[in-house]
């Protein structure tokens, strides 16, 4: 069953997100993110390419000729590519085909709303029975 994750309470979503993605390309692992607005793709994008400052995460648009062997690819489609490893959510719904990853990694922010939309996606999630664990972005790391 996929295992899902949540990390809350992120100052900056876009900074977390690609944070994230660096600790998934570190353990040589693939993953999928779903970012349906056109604007949100483009600034995990951006992220991507300046963090860490010394280093680079390797990642391509789906439509890329490169996205079958490039560990991360971005999408507005969370059925598309070939990543089914882990699924990292954008959207502030449930994506579809999520049951078809490995996991699911959300990331929530400061926003009301954005909370708002979690909590849904939170008891979605739980509804169907698919264990949730939770991260605060908020506490220092041990």
């Amino acid at each position: 069953m996929t295992r899902i994750f949540f990390y809350h309470n992120a100052a900056d979503r876009v900074a977390a997100a690609a944070a994230l993605l660096g600790k998934v390309c570190r353990q040589g692992k693939t993953a999928l993110v779903y970012a349906p607005e056109a604007a949100l793709a483009e600034a995990l994008d951006r992220q991507l390419w300046l963090s860490p400052p010394t280093g680079f995460i390797p990642h391509v648009r789906a439509a890329s000729p490169l996205a079958a062997e490039t560990p991360i690819v971005i999408t507005a489609d969370s059925a598309a590519g070939a990543q089914s490893e882990r699924l990292l959510n954008l959207s502030s719904q449930v994506p579809p085909a999520f049951s078809r990853f490995d996991s699911v990694i959300e990331v929530v922010g400061l926003d009301g709303d954005e909370r708002q939309a979690a909590r849904e996606r939170v008891g979605f999630y739980k509804d169907r029975g698919y264990a949730i664990q939770y991260f605060d972005l908020a506490e220092p790391s041990p």
